[in-house]
């Protein structure tokens, strides 16, 4: 610091000490001597302005504005070094300050200090600053396999002291899984089902402003489950498809069989296409070999299971809904080999 600024600095101390000495402006606290007015609170949300009035007349000689200890405005001359504290040009009888884009910072007591006829007053105002709601630390994405456990956080903050509840949307996409499950910051879940799997939004609010909302997707993998398999009756000559669905995360890869003997696309005039949770096994012309029974195979990471379903002709004896989840016996050793594969492979 220069010379200059030296006594500049100790200028305006002497100037302190002087105002304190005629009661304008006390050390910590308002003046003791003379009449203080308390008046309501001010409350504000954190990013708007906030306008402080005192109220004067003709008679005023001095007037000032503080915070806490620090003086913002006398008279005309401003004190603060703050560009978001301004004097405001409104009556005569009004000695008004505001504060542009109010911060936390900005809370607190503030006092309106007059020396009218060499007695002294005073206005105190206090700022209160709301904060909105705000989610500052959630949980990420987590993929887990059934029967784990999983717990989720999400924390915020605010002013008031914000509420958080947790709402759960099935990934079914059905809306009858969407609910809320729980409050506060944590959300536990023991042995957690493929039924869970979805997406759990954390939801904080203290009534400053919109709620805010973030989204942790669960993701819950589980071996498949041949939810649809039907056998299909076709005559001979006539196109044929056979096909069945299997619900599993990962998606499950497909295999079909007839006997224990593996089918292939593009040989023995069959098509196999497979398409998300579907598979479907085509016959361009149906001929009587191809009558009998076929196994869908679906598996994943996780585990295998099969269907059995029958293709017939016009006429056969047969159960519509044969679509056995229980292998037969020929196929258990079949079963068995494409586990293991399937563990070795993974």
């Amino acid at each position: 610091m220069g010379i200059t600024g030296y006594f500049e600095l100790q200028w305006k101390c002497l100037i302190v000490v002087a105002l304190r000495l005629l009661f304008l402006v006390p050390a910590g606290v308002p003046a003791r001597s003379g009449e203080s007015y308390l008046k309501d609170n001010i409350t504000v949300r954190q990013g708007d302005s906030a306008v402080l009035k005192c109220n004067v007349d003709n008679k005023v000689s001095r007037v000032a504005w503080l915070n806490r200890t620090t003086i913002l405005f006398t008279g005309n001359e401003k004190w603060s070094l703050d560009p978001r504290v301004v004097l405001l040009n409104t009556a005569v009888t009004e000695y008004s300050i505001k504060i542009i884009n109010v911060n936390l910072y900005d809370e607190g007591p503030y006092v309106c200090s007059i020396l009218t006829n060499k007695k002294p007053e005073s206005t105190k105002v206090h700022l209160i600053v709301q904060v909105p709601a705000r989610i500052v630390n959630i949980s990420t994405d987590v993929s887990v396999n059934e029967g784990s456990n999983v717990s989720l956080m999400c924390l915020a903050i605010g002013r008031p002291e914000p509420s958080i509840f947790w709402k759960f949307r099935s990934s079914k996409g059905d809306g009858k899984g969407n609910r809320i499950i729980t409050e506060g910051e944590y959300v536990e879940m023991t042995g957690i089902t493929k039924d869970m799997s979805g997406s759990y939004d954390c939801i904080t609010s203290n009534d400053i402003s919109p709620p805010d909302v973030r989204t942790v997707q669960v993701t819950v993998n589980y071996p498949p489950v041949i939810s649809r398999a039907r056998s299909t009756g076709t005559a001979v000559g006539q196109k044929g498809v056979l096909w069945c669905e299997a619900s599993a995360i990962p998606l499950a890869d497909f295999q079909w069989y007839k006997g224990e003997r593996r089918l292939f696309n593009g040989l023995n005039r069959v098509k196999i296409e497979n398409k998300g949770k579907q598979s479907m096994l085509t016959f361009f012309n149906v001929s009587e070999e191809d009558y009998g029974n076929y196994t869908c195979v679906a598996m994943n990471t996780l585990g295998i299971t099969n269907a059995s379903i029958i293709l017939y002709g016009p006429g056969a004896i047969h159960d519509v809904n044969n679509a056995a989840l229980l292998p037969t016996s020929s196929f258990l050793l079949l079963t068995l080999v494409l586990t293991l594969s399937v563990l070795c492979k993974f």
